[in-house]
């Protein structure tokens, strides 16, 4: 899992925190505890015993007990490195087709359709982004 990206499970608190933990569950967790430790908020002590807790979980109560008093860090940096990936795709993808088009002969400019097409697509699923935000999405 990446470093970067790091998961608390209060708002399955809300719902229900008697809710029976999953495997993977743990693993988000505990990946969140080592890189509270990696930052310098838990001692090598303190992660071990916490460790030993989210392992030994069986509900959300009891992981969130073990995430309580560590910060939830802000998750819009994923959203917008991701936004501004799709037109950098866009360029590439459009230099890419416009130089076979250019290696192949030059004949009729076909990378028309293809990056028309491509065009079209970047700009539904912004739209269907800014209609559904990705907070509201479970």
């Amino acid at each position: 899992m990446c470093g970067s990206r790091r998961y608390r499970y209060d708002l399955r608190e809300q719902e229900d925190p008697d809710i029976r933990a999953s495997d993977a569950d743990r693993e988000r967790v505990a990946q969140l505890l080592r890189d509270s430790a990696g930052d310098g908020r838990l001692d090598m002590d303190e992660l071990s015993e916490r460790l030993d807790h989210v392992y030994a979980a069986r509900t959300f109560r009891e992981l969130n007990a073990q995430t309580r008093d560590l910060p939830v860090p802000a998750t819009r940096h994923a959203v917008s490195t991701r936004r501004r990936g799709v037109p950098t795709t866009f360029v590439w993808i459009s230099v890419m087709l416009i130089a076979i088009w250019a290696l192949t002969g030059a004949g009729y400019f076909w990378p028309l359709w293809p990056m028309l097409w491509f065009g079209f697509a970047v700009m539904r699923s912004r739209a269907h982004r800014r209609a559904f935000p990705r907070a509201t999405r479970a």
